[in-house]
Parts: structure tokens; sequence; C-alpha cells
């Protein structure tokens, strides 16, 4: 077993996870950020982010020596023999993904590189960044190589750890299997491939994907229709192996920090490239519609004598953009709050990952300490995020408290029976009281 001397840049979700969990295969890795307040903190294993086991891994490599941190980027680097870029790449003009911050990381660290080090877009970066950054770099004894994370937000460190398939991509092939080699111990395939085929490689998995939860959705309202049960249609499609069951859960739309950026960054390659991809398109609209559509419902069921929901309260449980974590980033949650809120309504949340009052939220919600301060004097309750606690509520409590006995379960989480006991009326996506019960 050879192990590396590894340096990662950026300590977001991907990074810190990728430091962590590589020190915990036994390498020595150097984690470097420029916030100096969150540099401090990680020396202290404090982690910022709602991450489920990063916490203890981030630990335990603070306490063998494997793992360290640091504000400085440059020095980071003179001794690695690996540096994984792991920066973010937010959606920019025109849905292109905006590189700004790996290519500042490489101008920064051009001449502080060690010769023969291999440097890795971890970020998730359009087809031809891994060339883009070998040309900035301007370094021919140095290799930049591709290996995209699949790593899901409330399941990172077991994602890292049990992957379903490790893909590298590189020029070099003896430079792909180096950075394969990193995952010493992790029995998963292996997919050695080029940088392009590497960076195409997870812009598709995402848009696949975000088809799947456009195609679950659109179903979900086609059931309504035929007065069909859309979890009893899933069922009978996802026993298929070639079809599967994950992604196929109807729900507010998609969204999170990859799936809305990813889509939009490949759909501008397409266009660059002169590629009609109108699936990629379609996917994209019918999320949007799909969110307006359920907008519609509450506003049918909500709506003043004036058709609007001007002045009408209403209580929004989950904010997050999936249970287990607390990141706001593109979560369907805020745009169907955005979507009423334009309508006029006054909104109530409660999410129990996000406990602070946020300024950049306060023209359009309420944040609160409880769901029944939420939905306290509410004409209706809005289900937006899956936690299981929501199911456990008490919802005889709920119902003396909501001014109308209404709930819209746009994650089909909870029990209409038990709704129904206490007097409330329910209405999922895609399924009928009857049917679910």
């Amino acid at each position: 077993m050879t192990l590396r001397n590894v340096t990662v840049i950026g300590t977001g979700y991907v990074g810190l996870t990728t430091g962590a969990c590589l020190a915990s295969l036994g390498h020595r890795v150097v984690c470097a950020d420029a916030d100096p307040g969150k540099v401090e903190r990680l020396r202290r294993a404090e982690v910022d982010i709602l991450e489920p086991d990063l916490p203890d891994v981030v630990r335990a490599g603070l306490a063998s020596g494997r793992l360290e941190f640091t504000q400085d980027t440059r020095a980071a680097v003179e001794k690695a023999e690996v540096v994984f870029l792991c920066l973010p790449t937010p959606m920019g003009v025109g849905g292109a993904a905006d590189l700004a911050a790996v290519e500042a990381v490489a101008d920064e660290i051009r001449d502080r590189l060690p010769r023969g080090c291999t440097v890795v877009n971890k970020s998730t970066v359009p087809v031809g960044t891994a060339e883009r950054v070998a040309a900035l770099l301007d370094r021919p004894d140095v290799t930049v190589a591709s290996n995209p994370e699949f790593l899901r937000e409330g399941r990172a460190v077991h994602d890292f750890l049990h992957p379903d398939r490790i893909v590298v991509g590189a020029a070099d092939p003896d430079a792909a299997r180096q950075v394969a080699d990193l995952y010493v111990g992790i029995d998963a395939p292996r997919v050695l491939t080029d940088t392009a085929g590497a960076e195409l490689a997870k812009y598709a998995a995402n848009f696949f994907l975000a088809m799947k939860l456009s195609f679950a959705n659109n179903l979900a309202t086609l059931c309504e229709r035929l007065d069909a049960d859309v979890d009893d249609v899933i069922a009978g499609i996802g026993h298929d192996p070639r079809i599967g069951r994950a992604f196929l859960d109807p729900g507010p739309g998609w969204g999170g920090s990859c799936l809305p950026k990813d889509t939009h960054a490949l759909l501008n390659v397409c266009e660059e490239s002169g590629v009609e991809f109108p699936l990629l398109r379609a996917t994209i609209e019918t999320n949007v519609e799909h969110q307006r559509r359920l907008v519609e419902r509450v506003v049918a069921g909500c709506a003043g004598p004036d058709g609007s929901l001007r002045g009408v309260r209403l209580a929004l449980l989950g904010l997050a953009f999936k249970a287990g974590t607390s990141d706001l980033r593109d979560s369907p949650a805020l745009a169907i709050a955005r979507l009423l809120r334009e309508r006029g309504a006054e909104l109530y949340a409660y999410d129990p990952a996000v406990s602070e009052r946020r300024p950049d939220l306060s023209d359009l919600l309420t944040i609160v300490d409880t769901p029944l301060d939420a939905v306290d004097g509410a004409r209706a309750c809005v289900v937006l995020t899956e936690w299981p606690q929501f199911r456990d509520l008490d919802w005889a409590a709920v119902a003396g408290r909501l001014g109308t006995p209404l709930v819209f379960d746009f994650r089909n989480i909870l029990d209409p029976g038990r709704l129904g006991e206490a007097a409330l009326s329910w209405e999922g996506v895609g399924r009928t009281p009857a049917m679910a019960s």
C-alpha cells in the first residue's frame, strides 16, 4: 500500500469529506481554505455543516496526526504528491459553470507545485476544464486529472467509503491509476478514462437523476387525473432492474447544490457544442412547471375572495432541500415559498436543521422555533421537506392551531389516516387519502 501526501483545497461538503476520508485511509492530508475562522474551527474539530459521521472522521484524523488544516494554500501544496481542487463552481451567466475559484487557485499554486505531482479536479466542471487548468498552470511536469465526486449530502462519508464506482480521467493512464490507488481498501469498480469522459460522466449522472425526478412528478400529475395511485405505479415499474426504484419519489420538485446548476451547465455545454438535447431542456422545464402546479393547488384551497393569497398565512414544514442536511442551496422548498410569496402569502416556516433567523430570507418568510408556532392561525400547512419527525407530530394539536384543517403533504410522508382522526384534510402528490389508506 502506497500512502501519499495529499493536499485538498476547499473545505466545503466535498473538500472536507474528501480530506477527512483520505486521512482515514492512511494518507497524510493537508486541507487548505481561505476562511481563517473556518480553519480555526476545523482545527478544533468543529464542523459547521450538518453531515452524519463527518465530525467523527475529522476528529479521528486530527488525533492521528494525518489530517491538518491551514489557510496558507501555497505552502500546503509544496510537498504534495496529489492536489485535489474541491472548489465552488456555481451557476454563472447563461447557466454556464462559473470557474473563477478554480482558475484563481490554479494561478495561486502554479509556481509552488512539486515536479511530478498530480492536480485533480474534484469539483463538478464542464468538459475541457482539465485542459484549461493545465494551460493555466503551464507546468508540463504536472499532470491534471479529473476525479468527480458522487456524494449525497446526508450520506457523504458513507458514499466516499462505499462508492458505487470510482471514476478517474487523465491523459496519462499512469496518473489515472495513481489517483484511483488513493482509494486503497475500497472495493468498488474503477472507471479509468480520459478527462473529457470523467468530466461528462458527472454531468450525465446528475442529468439522468434529475430526469427521473421530473418523470416521477409528471407521472404523479397524470395519476391524479386518472385516479391512479402513483406509489402503486412506481412499485409496478421500479421492480424492473432496467428502471429501478431510486429517484422516483414525487415531491415538490428537485433542487439542491448540484442538480439545478449541473443541468443548466450541461445545457450550456450542449448549446456551445451545437448539440440539441430536448430531453435535457424538458427535464428542467418540467421541474419549474411542476412547482407552479403545486402552488396553484395551494391557491385553489386557500385563496381569499379575490382569488389571491394576499394576507393569507401559511405554515411551511421544511426548508432544507432534503432531510438530513441544513443546506438551503436551490432548495425546492424555497422555490415553492417564493411562488407562494409572489401570490401574497405570509409564510411562517419551521425546519429542525434551520433554527437561526436568516436575514437573507427575512423578506420571504419568518423562521419559527416549533411546528406549532408555524401552524398557529395558518390557513393551511404545507410539508416541503421529508423530515421523519413530521410524521410523528401531534396532529391533533396541529389541528387545534390551524385556522383551516388543510394539510398539503408535498412529500407524501404523512399518514392520512392519522390526520383524518385529527379532523384534518390531507392532500398528497399523485395520491388521494383513500389510496394512501
